[in-house]
């Protein structure tokens, strides 16, 4: 094991989320190079909100918040959004709450089958931007997966979207496949790799 390897799993990040779906399949597209602490094991107990129209804004803003509540701690978060080509983007920065609140990822798949259901193509992808603050400056990764939506769901495993969202060059839904098997397409672990990648460079340049 390389020097930077052995350092940066004594690198600790609190991950700015409540969402247990996103912790674990962040730690798993992570594996064990890296400390993930998640909000609750650090004693943060509250609902960030994201009041921004972009990923990138309402992924600061959560990474922000959880830096000052944990007194200047390396921390990181993500913000994830689903973009249709033949709805101009949408759901987007409104993923999560495409069919208002309560938050219900089955009404938001059965609002965007309805709006498809005459659409000529559906070309979508999924896009994650990931917002680190390492040794008080923050840092930007981002990670996409394009794919198309399917006319039904497929599969029952996954969160948010994954039933009803097939990446290219595959045959499986999102929810059909494992996670080593989502891990070969995902915008998550694309984002994440590539925010390993630079800790990894920092370490080593130290």
């Amino acid at each position: 094991m390389g020097k930077s390897e052995n350092t940066l799993q004594h690198t600790r990040l609190i991950f700015a989320t409540n969402n247990p779906h996103k912790v674990k399949e962040i730690q798993s597209a992570i594996g064990d190079q890296l400390a993930i602490i998640s909000m609750k094991d650090a004693g943060i107990d509250i609902e960030i909100h994201e009041p921004h129209d972009s990923l990138r804004g309402n992924a600061l803003e959560k990474s922000r918040t959880i830096y000052l509540l944990s007194n200047g701690n390396d921390c990181f978060s993500e913000d994830t959004g689903l973009e249709v080509d033949d709805l101009h983007g949408e759901p987007g920065v409104k993923s999560a709450r495409y069919a208002g609140e309560p938050v219900s990822f089955e009404k938001n798949i059965d609002k965007l089958l309805t709006k498809l259901k005459d659409a000529t193509g559906r070309k979508a992808r999924f896009r994650t931007v990931i917002s680190l603050i390492f040794n008080d400056s923050e840092y930007f990764f981002e990670g996409v997966c394009d794919g198309q939506i399917l006319r039904k769901r497929q599969g029952t495993g996954g969160f948010g979207y994954d039933a009803v969202f097939m990446p290219d060059h595959s045959e499986k839904s999102f929810a059909e496949m494992s996670a080593k098997e989502k891990n070969q397409y995902s915008h998550r672990k694309k984002a994440a790799d590539k925010m390993i990648f630079f800790l990894k460079q920092k370490i080593l340049n130290k």
